[in-house]
């Protein structure tokens, strides 16, 4: 990318950014111009969408944070659990703007105390996720946050996790959906499901 190019791409994006009247379409429009696509990666026929260069750019990432804080602000979110490892950066600036905790869901074997583990499918193999057993309380109310839905396997593992205390209601956020792989029909335990971004 050129450096004439990137000033202009930069400037599209604050104009859109700085608007007093932003719309929803044009807050998707900003993001996907930041977000990067890796062809085959990380196998061939995948189109990857990195979030790296959204992450990097400051007002980038002040619209997404902001984005989602202003969807969620009214719903009373006591915890915000981040799936590892992308979920953990938005999802932890998203429980301090709502005044929440901050839950991580991670690998097997990364957490210290006594969990309760969710395996998934992949498409070679098994992989899992675990929580602390003492991460969420009977009132919370939970926002879960991910940076991608594509086929909703860990993002379904991780509401069965979340079950595992009861039935505390349960929001889910991501960046970005990758439609044409419907994992949102796997989340009918979330009361809703909201994407920043769809392709």
């Amino acid at each position: 990318m050129s450096f004439h190019f990137t000033t202009i791409f930069l400037n599209n994006i604050m104009m859109i950014i700085n608007s007093k009247n932003i719309t929803n379409s044009e807050v998707a429009k900003a993001i996907k111009a930041s977000i990067r696509n890796i062809p085959d990666f990380p196998k061939p026929g995948v189109q990857f969408k990195d979030i790296t260069t959204a992450l990097k750019n400051p007002e980038v990432l002040q619209l997404m944070a902001d984005t989602l804080y202003d969807y969620y602000k009214n719903k009373g979110i006591t915890k915000v659990v981040g799936v590892e490892s992308r979920g953990f950066v938005i999802g932890s600036i998203l429980a301090y703007k709502l005044n929440a905790g901050f839950i991580l869901l991670r690998k097997p074997g990364k957490l210290p105390a006594d969990t309760y583990r969710v395996d998934y499918e992949l498409e070679y193999g098994i992989d899992g996720l675990e929580i602390h057993k003492d991460a969420i309380d009977p009132n919370d109310v939970i926002l879960l946050h991910d940076d991608l839905l594509a086929t909703g396997g860990s993002a379904n593992a991780s509401l069965q996790l979340l079950r595992k205390f009861g039935d505390n209601p349960i929001y889910a956020s991501f960046l970005i959906e990758l439609l044409e792989l419907e994992g949102i029909t796997r989340l009918g335990e979330a009361i809703d499901v909201f994407s920043l971004v769809q392709y």
